[in-house]
């Protein structure tokens, strides 16, 4: 009976302390982490299994040797301009060390990938304590936008924030019904317009709500109709002056959400949407099973715009935030 009440009193200290809200998340990062590393199977052998045959099919370094690794880099979607930095930055390593064998340089060549991954600002101010945000999420129909919105707003609510959904993709058949199971999943409240309604006026209603309701994070789903840019540009200067205008303090972020499978044409979806709005940072979706998830590499290393969250899966604990370590060592299988 005594020790029944010991571990009684443990729990309950372990809960005062937070070590078993602790305890839980440190599960959920391992298991995600694992989920990661089975996703990037197929990204795995693409990739990390033509630099292992470049790395012992050659004796000694030489330009064979880089051009090869060049070649398997770009075609595991690594990108040009990343593939270039990489190789150069190992290059010089190479030469300061000395370092005559593939082997020798091995590590060089996946520190170089993790180097091409890190940018100077990767924070997640919307997360922190008497911070009010609004967070625009945009992207082309079929990337999982929605879906995206929905996990954050599981997420976000998991922390203890208090959050809003603004259903202003009023353009696509039924994205308002997605939305709202969305919603109804995390337990958050959404506010929407009927189809073909002002998406303006949505993000009006919800901006006004969120003030008045005392919301930490607003998260707002918008339309993803890039082939009209002019149309899709309006629409968003039309959100944002609204948003300046009604809610001038609060924190913003404008994050674009790309499919993994698609490979270099998200990096061309990217490239195409920070012509039209400042992108803040990116979720990128459907890692599991993709053979193209180099694309991370390039998307950081080219754009300079962090990925600040990765799924690869679809239940809200499978949206994480990205870590450029982690990422890299489940590639590599560190």
């Amino acid at each position: 009976m005594g020790e029944k009440n010991t571990g009684q009193a443990d729990l309950a200290r372990n809960n005062i302390y937070g070590v078993e809200k602790i305890d839980i998340e440190e599960k959920e990062k391992k298991g995600f982490f694992a989920r990661l590393k089975a996703g990037l199977t197929k990204t795995r052998e693409n990739i990390v299994k033509g630099i292992d045959s470049v790395f012992s099919g050659y004796s000694e370094i030489d330009a064979d040797f880089y051009e090869e690794l060049e070649e398997i880099l770009i075609m595991g979607d690594i990108g040009v301009n990343a593939t270039t930095m990489i190789l150069d930055r190992l290059k010089e390593q190479v030469a300061e060390q000395k370092l005559r064998t593939p082997s020798e340089c091995r590590q060089l060549l996946i520190d170089s990938i993790r180097e091409q991954m890190r940018v100077d600002e990767n924070a997640y101010e919307f997360e922190k304590e008497n911070v009010r945000a609004v967070i625009m999420v945009i992207g082309v129909n079929g990337v999982g936008k929605t879906t995206s919105v929905g996990k954050l707003a599981g997420k976000l609510k998991s922390r203890g924030k208090k959050v809003l959904i603004a259903a202003a993709d009023t353009f696509r058949a039924a994205a308002g019904d997605q939305l709202a199971e969305w919603a109804r999943r995390a337990d958050v409240p959404l506010i929407g317009g009927n189809e073909g309604a002002d998406p303006a006026s949505v993000v009006y209603d919800a901006v006004n709500a969120a003030r008045a309701r005392g919301v930490d994070v607003l998260l707002v789903d918008t339309a993803g109709r890039l082939h009209n840019k002019k149309n899709l540009m309006e629409e968003l200067r039309k959100m944002n002056r609204i948003i300046d205008r009604e809610y001038p303090d609060a924190h913003r972020e404008n994050l674009i959400v790309l499919d993994a499978t698609t490979g270099q044409n998200a990096l061309i979806q990217a490239r195409e949407f920070g012509d039209v709005t400042d992108l803040t940072g990116i979720i990128l979706t459907k890692m599991d099973g993709t053979a193209k998830g180099g694309i991370a590499v390039a998307i950081q290393s080219e754009l300079k715009i962090p990925v600040k969250y990765i799924g690869v899966g679809e239940t809200i604990e499978d949206l994480q935030k990205f870590d450029p370590d982690e990422f890299v060592n489940a590639l590599f299988e560190e």
